[in-house]
């Protein structure tokens, strides 16, 4: 059964939990992880590109010359695509990337990014993650004392102001809650500081 360090808001170890099998011990299913990383980056898309065909850009009214007997290729516009200031060949245009995947997919992926993590060491929980005032170099302080400095998900059960607005201006540290967290998040973080309410409410959650 995976386990993870336990951890006071003094960085000090105070021992270690077991974690849920179901959840974090599993064989990570890197197909699935895929999938589900490309349908997150998808969904992020803009899809605002956009471009002009030849129907649509300005000029090009007259025939540029007669058809025959001059010795050049024939054209009956200069806003062709092959022309400077013509028009694009298949113009991108609005559009919307996003498309879903289903549940169970999402679940798989889920468990198998936080396997993934708990199989590498890499999540340490805390027994009480609560900041008194909005203070960033507090919570800098506090993630170096257990191993998170860099890049880090901070995942409490509940927003909870004081540690996201101390958390807000460490580079390549962002917080979520228990039951918004993504694949994808989840695999671009280094090290997943979880308090264990969090953790709790996520093994009741996905442990299904």
């Amino acid at each position: 059964m995976p386990k993870a360090a336990v951890f006071n808001m003094a960085g000090e170890n105070v021992g270690e939990i077991e974690l849920s099998e179901s959840v974090f011990g599993i064989e990570p299913n890197e197909t699935v992880l895929h999938e589900s990383i490309k349908n997150h980056l998808a969904n992020r898309r803009q899809g605002t590109q956009s471009a002009l065909t030849r129907a649509e850009v300005s000029g090009g009214g007259k025939k540029p010359w007669r058809q025959k007997g001059t010795g050049r290729a024939r054209t009956g516009s200069t806003r062709a695509p092959q022309w400077t200031h013509g028009g694009v060949v298949f113009a991108p245009k609005p559009r919307d990337y996003a498309y879903s995947l289903n549940k169970k997919v999402k679940r798989l992926a889920l468990k198998s990014a936080l396997s993934a993590k708990a199989s590498e060491h890499e999540i340490v929980i805390i027994d009480e993650l609560k900041l008194g005032e909005i203070k960033t170099k507090v919570f800098r302080s506090f993630l170096d004392k257990v191993g998170a400095s860099g890049k880090a998900m901070v995942i409490t059960k509940e927003p909870d102001e004081n540690v996201i607005k101390s958390a807000r201006n460490l580079p390549g540290v962002i917080t979520t809650t228990a039951t918004v967290i993504s694949p994808y998040d989840i695999l671009n973080s280094g090290v997943l500081v979880v308090d264990k309410a969090a953790l709790e409410k996520i093994e009741e959650v996905f442990v299904r």
